[in-house]
């Protein structure tokens, strides 16, 4: 199962610099948590980042949000994108599975989930959205919650549709 870190390493260049533009614009506070936590883990203070033109600063803390020791702060950069830009997406997940949630946000996950039940929910989220941003929403989904369903995580392996970088 994949790691925060390493979600932001596999997937494609383009959608994570797509993150990180959507939180610098819509989420002022994930941002400079993120952008502290980069320039701690390089011993510089963030206004040392900040000072930096857009393209080289974003180039520098993708490339930081990528070690496991941000793991922490890349885990709440993608559920900050997740919960904000595409929270219609986690409303047809968690209805389709039949889970109660508030805006696409869940309090307790039941411990496993139905095979026909699963790959029905994703076959709906793979019909409507972009296969790189399904993959990563049910990477994470499976990394950030205490129920990994064993069944999700061999979909994520073996279904070519759910692979990090298949922009299809």
């Amino acid at each position: 199962m994949l790691k925060s870190h390493e979600l932001l390493g596999f997937m494609s260049p383009k959608l994570a610099n797509d993150i990180l533009s959507f939180i610098f614009e819509s989420d002022k506070p994930a941002y400079k948590a993120a952008l502290a936590a980069v320039a701690d883990a390089k011993r510089v203070r963030p206004v040392f980042l900040e000072r930096q033109p857009r393209d080289a600063r974003h180039a520098s803390m993708l490339s930081a949000l990528t070690k496991p020791n941000l793991d922490p702060a890349a885990a709440a950069f993608i559920r900050a994108w997740l919960v904000q830009k595409h929270a219609a997406m986690l409303i047809d997940f968690l209805d389709a599975l039949g889970i109660p949630h508030e805006k696409g946000v869940v309090e307790d996950l039941p411990g496993k989930m139905d095979d026909e039940k699963l790959k029905s929910a994703i076959e709906i989220l793979l019909g409507k959205y972009p296969h790189e941003v399904v993959a990563v929403y049910l990477n994470a989904f499976n990394d950030m919650n205490a129920a990994n369903w064993p069944n999700l995580k061999a979909l994520l392996e073996s279904d070519a549709r759910l692979q990090l970088g298949n922009a299809a």
